[in-house]
């Protein structure tokens, strides 16, 4: 086969490609628009922008260092001042 040949060959596909596509999409869309009837679906429950994932609220120093007043939430890396040592004694209020 030659160039041209092969641009017809693309062009032939090319068409095939976007009949399939269509046949299937309608398809598809017929299934969907099924499910969305049969459990009442609403457009708020196909196409939700709410993140699925709470973010944490920040709620201030869990432990402080009595010598140096630095703080730490205990989240990530334990600081120096409270390392290998026990965390209840630095516990801020009543927690």
């Amino acid at each position: 086969m030659n160039y041209r040949d092969l641009l017809t060959k693309a062009d032939e596909l090319d068409r095939q490609i976007a009949a399939a596509r269509e046949v299937e999409a309608a398809a598809a869309l017929a299934e969907i628009k099924a499910k969305i009837a049969e459990f009442d679906f609403t457009v708020e429950d196909v196409f939700s922008t709410k993140k699925t994932r709470t973010q944490r609220v920040h709620s201030g120093p869990t432990y402080r260092d009595p010598e140096s007043g630095a703080t730490w939430s205990g989240m990530g890396r334990e600081p120096g001042w409270i390392k290998g040592k026990d965390r209840a004694a630095f516990v801020v209020g009543d927690q």
